[in-house]
C-alpha cells in the first residue's frame, strides 16, 4: 500500500496542483489531508472548489475550524479575508470535517495532535525563526493510547519523521502551500508505503510557481506573505 499525505495546503491551490502532478507521476493507492486547507490570501475558493472535487479523507484543521466558529471580529485577519471569499458549500465542506480520522486501522490522521489541532507534535512553537524540539517523553506521550503503527500531523509545517520505541512511526509532512523558516519554497509533502507490513515514509520536495502564487497573496492586500512563499526563509510570526 502507498499512501500520500498532504497537509497546510492554506489556499494555495498552484502549490496543491504541483504536488498532485508528482503524486501521479509516483502513483500512490490513496491521498490523505491533514488539514488547515483554505487559511492563506492566495486562492481559497479555487482551492476549495478541488478539495470538494477530490473528496480525499480529510481531517479539520486549526484555521479551518475557526473560519467556521469564530464570529468575524474575533477571526485572524487572514481567516477573516478568505471566509468573505467562500461560498456556504465550502464552509459546509469544512464544518463536514471531523477532528481525527483512520486509514484501515493502520494510519491515524490528525492535525495537530490527537487532543487538540492547536498542539505541536513532532516540534514545538516557534519562537520567531527558532523552532524547540520536544522530548522524546514529550513525543512519545503524545502517542499514548493510539493503536497504530504510522501516527501523522501537521500544523508546524515542518517536515519530520520519527520511530518510538516501539515501533510506531510519527509523521509530519510539512506544509504543501506555506514554508517558513528553513528556505526551501518548494511545496512538500509524503509518500507512506508499507513493505513486509513495516511503514516506511520519504519526505518530497515538489518546486512551483512561487512567484505566481506570492503575486496573489500582494493583489489580495497580504504582502507579508510574499517573502515566505518566494524564499521559505521567513518565520511564522505575524503571518495570521
Amino acid at each position: 500500500m502507498r499512501i500520500a499525505v498532504i497537509s497546510d495546503i492554506h489556499g494555495n491551490r498552484l502549490a496543491l496542483e504541483a504536488v498532485e502532478a508528482d503524486i501521479a507521476m509516483v502513483g500512490v493507492d490513496a491521498i490523505i489531508n491533514l488539514g488547515d486547507l483554505l487559511a492563506g490570501p492566495l486562492d481559497p475558493a479555487a482551492t476549495a472548489d478541488l478539495l470538494i472535487e477530490r473528496n480525499y479523507p480529510t481531517v479539520i484543521g486549526n484555521h479551518d475550524r475557526y473560519m467556521v466558529s469564530a464570529p468575524p471580529e474575533k477571526q485572524a485577519p487572514v481567516d477573516r479575508f478568505v471566509v468573505e471569499q467562500l461560498r456556504p458549500v465550502h464552509l459546509d465542506y469544512l464544518r463536514s470535517l471531523p477532528a481525527t480520522r483512520d486509514i484501515e486501522g493502520e494510519v491515524f490522521l490528525c492535525h495537530g495532535t490527537a487532543a487538540s489541532d492547536e498542539e505541536p507534535w513532532l516540534d514545538s512553537w516557534w519562537d520567531g525563526r527558532t523552532v524547540t524540539v520536544p522530548s522524546e517523553a514529550e513525543v512519545t506521550d503524545k502517542a499514548h493510547g493510539l493503536d497504530f503503527p504510522v501516527l501523522l500531523c501537521g500544523h508546524t509545517h515542518v517536515a519530520r519523521m520519527v520511530r518510538l520505541r516501539d515501533g510506531r512511526m510519527v509523521v509530519n509532512p510539512g506544509a504543501v502551500g506555506l514554508q517558513i523558516n528553513y528556505g526551501l519554497p518548494d511545496a512538500r509533502y509524503a509518500i507512506l508505503e508499507r513493505h513486509a507490513g513495516r511503514w516506511a515514509a520519504d519526505l518530497r520536495a515538489v518546486p512551483y510557481d512561487f512567484e505566481a502564487a506570492a503575486r496573489q497573496t500582494i493583489d489580495n492586500g497580504f504582502p507579508n506573505w510574499a517573502e515566505a512563499i518566494r524564499t521559505g526563509w521567513t518565520s511564522a510570526v505575524g503571518l495570521f
